[in-house]
């Protein structure tokens, strides 16, 4: 199974805020999921962004790959940077 760390849309219309899940890359944008490791809340001044490290971790070292929006938001959280180690 190929597994892909990417958003989920959540919110109301023209309020949008993400969920960062892992789920099976055959899967639609909002089905079904994994595991929940994150959000994403844009709207917000500055953005909000909260990832469980432990996690998403895991799921890096276990394969999975992230979008190009979920690996941005890994970089800024520092994500990314404790995987090479």
């Amino acid at each position: 199974m190929a597994t892909r760390i990417r958003l989920r849309r959540m919110g109301a219309k023209k309020a949008p805020f993400y969920r960062l899940v892992v789920a099976d890359s055959r899967a639609p944008r909002d089905g079904r999921f994994i595991e929940e490791i994150g959000y994403y809340d844009p709207t917000k001044n500055p953005s909000v962004i909260k990832v469980d490290e432990e996690r998403a971790l895991y799921w890096l070292k276990e394969g999975a790959q992230p979008s190009e929006t979920a690996r941005t938001l890994l970089n800024k959280t520092g994500v990314i940077s404790k995987l090479s180690e």
